[in-house]
């Protein structure tokens, strides 16, 4: 199944948060942490989504959805934020790709990924970087889409239930600076 994937602006992100807030709670108590943990509730997930706002607004953050269809529900979404800083204005940080529980098995988070490249590339991005928990479904996704990986550090970050895991750091090159 083919993903449909459209960016969001900031008067999207208003109109869609409580969807999007639904997404984000689905995710985390499927056992995604994202930075959060158990217990997330809706009110504190549409706060997260309030507080991209200024940077979705600013140009520093890019977001997308995924559909399953074009009038359907949201099933997943990916971002980058873009380094602001005048040395690192090449590179962006690729965050929060998640896909519902029940989307997973379709495509949705290979089809989105391969979307935030793509759109890199169109801003001038040649670096990509993220960070994901090693030896989660996410890390085989980045490593089959050809990312490279950076390095692993220790207890990086607690799981939905607190268990503290490693993570593991990729890049993607997408372009070569012209000196």
């Amino acid at each position: 199944m083919t993903a449909v994937i459209t960016p969001l602006s900031a008067t999207a992100l208003r109109t869609h948060r409580d969807e999007l807030a639904d997404l984000l709670h689905a995710v985390v108590s499927g056992g995604s942490s994202l930075g959060f943990l158990e217990g997330l509730d809706h009110t504190a997930a549409a706060a997260w989504w309030d507080s991209l706002l200024p940077a979705v607004e600013d140009g520093s953050l890019a977001l997308w959805v995924s559909r399953s269809r074009a009038d359907g529900p949201i099933d997943g979404t990916v971002s980058w934020y873009r380094e602001t800083k005048p040395n690192g204005r090449h590179r962006a940080e690729l965050r929060k790709l998640m896909v519902h529980p029940a989307a997973r098995g379709r495509g949705t988070a290979r089809a989105l990924l391969a979307h935030a490249e793509t759109e890199a590339v169109r801003a001038g991005v040649l670096l990509l970087f993220l960070d994901t928990e090693t030896g989660s479904g996410a890390e085989r996704v980045y490593r089959s889409a050809g990312w490279t990986e950076a390095g692993t550090i220790p207890d990086y970050a607690s799981d939905p239930a607190g268990r503290l895991h490693p993570t593991t750091l990729f890049y993607k090159q997408l372009g070569r600076a012209h000196r």
